[in-house]
């Protein structure tokens, strides 16, 4: 496999699986969206679909990691080199922040009709008719569209939450035997792993959201704190640790019971 597999797979295919995840998460939040209010349910199995989706466009070319967490588990599993890993991991970034400009594109008039509503971010109107931005914004409106956050702030707690997500989805990639020695995982194997992240979305995503990915929620919240969005609130950076450093222990963690366990 060449770096240039590696990088063009690994950009594409994160890059489509934050389109379609955050597109669900945007199409479910904005208003003036046909799927606002669609609940839990539409974004745990559009975030499966685009799990699916991504996995079966890179699979074949790079292995289709598009996770940190599933690259930092096969290399300790001996999948996947070490050498091999900044790549991966820098790759992956780059098709996170892209694919998540892509989700601003597509729904760019749906956010400025969301965060111009005195109803959303609590302004109000002149008398020209006109929204007055001098009052305060809530925080962050739409970071959810972008990133993670948890229902109850406690470090601990939503760490823990994502080292268990996190290693159950890449110790179900790497029992399942779906990598091939890193050349691929397969139709049957994305279908399989798409189902793992929908079951991992409904059974324990309630805490934190389960980023169970570093880049699924650092690239999009990157791009959250550069858009000239209005009103779009901050950007959370004192939670950011949390689903980079949870899913990293939790993909290592899956890599090393793989090898006393399985190998």
């Amino acid at each position: 496999m060449s770096s240039s597999d590696i990088f063009i797979g690994e950009t594409i295919g994160t890059a489509v699986l934050i389109l379609l995840g955050g597109g669900v998460c945007a199409a479910v939040t904005l208003k003036r969206s046909k799927a606002q209010n669609a609940g839990w349910l539409a974004i745990t199995f559009g975030w499966g679909f685009a799990v699916l989706t991504g996995a079966y466009l890179a699979g074949g070319v790079s292995g289709a990691h598009l996770n940190p967490a599933v690259t930092v588990g096969l290399a300790i599993q001996g999948g996947t080199e070490w050498g091999n890993v900044p790549l991966y991991l820098g790759s992956q970034l780059l098709g996170a922040m892209i694919g998540a400009l892509l989700v601003w594109a597509v729904y760019y008039g749906q956010f400025h009709a969301h965060l111009t509503d005195p109803e959303i971010v609590g302004t109000k109107s002149t008398d020209e008719g006109m929204v007055d931005q001098t009052a305060a914004p809530k925080a962050g409106p739409v970071l959810g569209i972008f990133s993670t956050g948890p229902e109850i702030r406690n470090g601990v707690q939503n760490v823990i939450t994502e080292i268990i997500a996190t290693a159950v989805l890449v110790l179900a990639i790497l029992t399942q035997g779906l990598n091939d020695g890193g050349n691929g995982i397969g139709t049957l194997g994305a279908l399989i792993t798409a189902l793992v992240v929908v079951g991992i979305g409904l059974s324990l995503g309630g805490p934190t959201g389960y980023a169970i990915n570093p880049v699924r929620d650092l690239g999009p919240r990157i791009v959250h704190a550069l858009l000239p969005l209005p009103n779009k609130g901050g950007s959370d950076w004192g939670y950011a640790w949390v689903p980079i450093v949870g899913p990293l222990v939790g993909g290592a963690l899956a890599g090393g019971l793989y090898n006393l366990a399985f190998a």
